[in-house]
């Protein structure tokens, strides 16, 4: 298996409605998005919002389930600046603040939100992996 990661759905309780939080984030949805599934670019992988039943369907799997999910998202930024104005922006847009940033045991600065369907998003600022001109993350080897 190749080290890359092409695609990423959440499944969403409505589609419309988690693509419209992630418009006002300012994310563009996509001309390929239809009714039943929204896609944004999110440089050079698609990000996409799948209904939870049909995404669960999909997988053949039962979409029951609550509380934590095991996964996050996250999004590294250039400054603690940045984060906590990302983090207001967010809440701003209608997600829900889980953890204020802060520093961090590692040397960095995060902070949580969930968007309106209880998907974790941490926002950091990460001195040890440093941002390309187009704001990606440069892990070294």
């Amino acid at each position: 298996m190749d080290q890359r990661i092409s695609v990423i759905t959440l499944g969403v309780a409505d589609v419309q409605a988690a693509a419209e939080f992630y418009e006002r984030l300012g994310w563009t949805r996509s001309s390929q998005s239809l009714d039943a599934v929204a896609f944004f670019d999110a440089g050079g992988m698609v990000f996409a919002l799948y209904g939870t039943a049909a995404l669960a369907e999909d997988a053949g799997l039962s979409a029951e389930g609550h509380g934590f999910r095991r996964v996050t998202l996250a999004q590294n930024l250039a400054s603690t600046d940045a984060v906590d104005a990302l983090l207001k922006e967010a809440e701003a847009a209608g997600a829900r603040l889980i953890k204020p940033a802060a520093e961090t045991f590692w040397g960095g600065y995060s902070g949580y939100f969930a968007d309106p369907d209880g998907h974790l998003w941490e926002i950091s600022y990460n001195p040890f992996w440093p941002l390309d001109q187009d704001g990606r993350v440069q892990l070294p080897g």
